[in-house]
């Protein structure tokens, strides 16, 4: 009698283990129906965001775009100035030298390493499979105080230094709401390589439709971070192509 007791009790455990578990593709889906669902997501062309970021005290507002083309540009304001910084029209990547504040190109394997994220906007998680990702769910892991799904993602490789290298970042989920909260990934160059940038999202608010972060902050995981605020979020906005070109320097020779 008490044999067939345990094994109802054990059978009783394993149901509702089951009835509780998730899959990476059920959070997956219950993260993109609560911030607005894919229709929605599949349906925007492009963001333009601007931001405020905390520099040592100093507050520098900053102009973001992402296309769905992916082309990219971060605009810095400071002193009176708009320094751009990441600038990529789909060929060339390139970026302001705050010293000489000239624009410079970046070299063909950084170039080549952000073509192949070109079609992660707006969600890299958006049509995964399609894009030869594939993702991994690894239990659950608190984060900072709070329940979450650890998802690892792993997209195509990289080239560092010469060398294929496999691009993986763990993302955070909210237990909850199934909305990311952080996301891991390792450094690959720079005076910080090797070690883990962690970025964290927080105060989700809708704009048309769609839920995103308004509170963000970049750093190094166990290190000091920097926080980024989101004052206004635009869909879908209309962007001067010749605003992401590489502008040639003109010599007095071609003013003339």
């Amino acid at each position: 009698m008490k044999t067939r007791t345990y094994l109802f009790m054990a059978l009783i455990l394993l149901l509702g283990f089951h009835a509780q578990a998730q899959t990476a593709d059920e959070i997956l889906a219950n993260y993109f129906e609560n911030t607005g669902g894919e229709a929605r997501w599949k349906s925007l062309n492009g963001m333009k965001m601007t931001a405020k970021v905390n520099q040592q005290g100093m507050e520098i507002p900053l102009e973001i775009y992402q296309l769905g083309d992916g082309r990219q540009m971060t605009v810095v304001k400071f002193q009176g100035k708009e320094i751009k910084q990441g600038v990529f029209d789909g060929e060339t990547l390139w970026s302001t030298n705050f010293m000489t504040m000239k624009p410079e190109k970046s070299d063909a394997e950084t170039t080549a390493n952000l073509k192949l994220n070109a079609n992660d906007f707006p969600d890299p998680f958006l049509n995964y499979k399609e894009k030869n990702y594939t993702v991994e769910l690894m239990g659950k892991e608190p984060m900072d105080g709070t329940e979450t799904y650890k998802i690892k993602l792993v997209k195509e490789p990289l080239t560092i230094d010469g060398e294929t290298k496999e691009d993986v970042s763990y993302y955070y989920f909210d237990s909850e709401n199934f909305v990311p909260i952080a996301v891991e990934s390792e450094i690959n160059s720079g005076q910080m390589k090797g070690q883990t940038s962690l970025i964290t999202f927080s105060d989700y608010q809708e704009v048309d439709g769609l839920y995103f972060p308004f509170s963000m902050s970049q750093g190094i995981k166990g290190g000091a971070s920097q926080p980024i605020v989101m004052e206004t979020i635009e869909l879908n906005p209309v962007i001067d192509d010749t605003s992401f070109a590489f502008p040639e320097e003109t010599t007095e020779e071609n003013k003339q």
